[in-house]
């Protein structure tokens, strides 16, 4: 009888769970059947939706509950705490594996080649998001003395962190925000958050529900310029062609055309400003110069010439997330991404690596919404199952499920299970309860481990 199709997927985050979700729906899951085995280096899974989704936003972290009843299937086990490719290598996987896919995200911050971007007090926005979400591998404070702040970028990144920003601690915590986040943002001093786009507001990439729900809070007074308001010919035609970016330009339209309110935090969305250089003094920030732009009449813009500084000393880039080079990978530098035909990795020469495919961020890049996801997954599945009806996969030395577990020990690495995040899960309910929360994440991957019972 011919045994189950071998996956290994590395990262357990919404791109490789909906990946080992296309795999179970397939014909293969029923005959021969599917065994995945999912490798995260957090000891918790979900990725993206633990440590990169805004605490405040309980209506996406709601997508867990899908992810958990994939990740229910017998047919999948989880790796926690095990680091790709510290613990296991490409080489190993293709010892237990049939495929591989990867799956592994986006971390870091693109980076924005001004002038004075290295300044104290110039911050890339997924290191602080990092911090307000838990995540283990990064400092537990963070610097809040600035009362003026400027945030880069009109994405719902830039949204997220300027909302945390601007909301004070209190508005903060029933969500799952632990201790040391709640104690750092009792002392924010921040009152007044600019953030900038160098386009115009048919440009931002805000979904039109996390742009309203900025107006939600009591204490944060939304403020748009109405000089700002402004559209070209590619302005309107792309008002016409996209639903959202009409909806987004409209709620702009409202906000600029009412009397400015009296809630104790401002939040300016201002357009048309390209940041030319962060200004220091003694080493930190002390202001921002912008170059103001116009449309060119296809939606694109020009500067014009005229400058402005202003009165900041913060300032956080929300420019988009880079992926982490993966060893042993083809790697392309400019996109960073793993170069790809339908989701299988290509080589230099254009040849397929065999029996390796990519799927999520690390393959189109840190674009679209978690739900894109799905139809990126549907598509690497399919070829990876298309090269497996045609024998186009390696066959592996040692396919038996056990033998990844006798390996994982022979190395010493400590990793979690699915039952375990059961108990983890278990564990930050309990903490939550005394106080009417939903749950207070557990951040010390130690705490973490031991709550996991690894």
């Amino acid at each position: 009888m011919p045994r189950p199709l071998r996956v290994a997927i590395v990262g357990a985050g919404p791109a490789g769970i909906y990946a080992a979700d296309a795999l179970l729906k397939s014909e293969v899951a029923a005959e021969p059947g599917v065994s995945i085995d999912l490798f995260e280096r957090m000891p918790a899974p979900f990725g993206l939706i633990r440590y990169g989704v805004a605490p405040d936003h309980p209506r996406i972290k709601g997508i867990v509950k899908a992810l958990h009843q994939v990740l229910d299937k017998p047919q999948i086990r989880l790796f926690g705490n095990v680091d790709y490719p510290r613990d296991i290598s490409l080489d190993d996987l293709r010892t237990f594996y049939d495929a591989v896919v990867f799956s592994t995200g986006a971390t870091a911050d693109r980076a924005l080649d001004i002038p004075g971007i290295h300044l104290e007090g110039s911050y890339g926005a997924a290191d602080f998001v990092s911090w307000y979400d838990g995540h283990p591998d990064v400092p537990r404070t963070w610097p809040l003395e600035a009362e003026k702040v400027a945030v880069l970028g009109v994405g719902n990144v830039a949204l997220d962190v300027a909302r945390i920003l601007a909301k004070t601690a209190e508005e903060l915590l029933p969500t799952e925000i632990p201790p040391n986040v709640h104690e750092g943002l009792k002392v924010n001093q921040a009152r007044e958050i600019h953030v900038f786009g160098r386009r115009g507001p048919a440009q931002a990439k805000f979904s039109p529900m996390e742009l309203r729900e900025l107006d939600h809070s009591p204490t944060i007074e939304v403020i748009v310029d109405p000089e700002d308001i402004d559209y070209d010919e590619g302005s309107i035609e792309t008002r016409r062609g996209n639903k959202q970016a009409d909806m987004v330009a409209k709620t702009l339209e409202n906000w600029a055309i009412r009397d400015v309110g009296d809630r104790p935090h401002k939040l300016f969305l201002h357009f048309f400003e390209s940041p030319t250089e962060i200004l220091g003094e003694d080493g930190s920030v002390v202001g921002l110069r912008t170059e103001r732009t116009t449309l060119d009449g296809t939606g694109n813009v020009k500067g014009t010439g005229e400058f402005k500084d202003w009165d900041v000393t913060a300032v956080y880039r929300a420019v988009g997330y880079l992926s982490d080079k993966l060893p042993k990978l083809p790697w392309d530098v400019e996109s960073g991404t793993v170069p790809d035909g339908g989701g299988r990795v290509l080589e230099d020469t254009g040849a397929h690596l065999q029996s390796t495919y990519v799927t999520g961020w690390i393959r189109r890049g840190p674009v679209g919404l978690i739900g894109h996801t799905k139809g990126d997954a549907n598509e690497t599945v399919a070829n990876l199952l298309d090269d497996y009806t045609n024998d186009r996969l390696h066959t592996p030395g040692s396919p038996a499920p056990e033998a990844v577990d006798a390996f994982l020990a022979e190395r010493n690495v400590r990793f979690t299970t699915w039952e375990g995040w059961y108990r983890l899960d278990a564990a930050e309910k309990a903490l939550g309860e005394p106080e009417g929360r939903e749950r207070v994440k557990i951040v010390e991957r130690e705490d973490m481990l031991k709550e996991s019972g690894a």
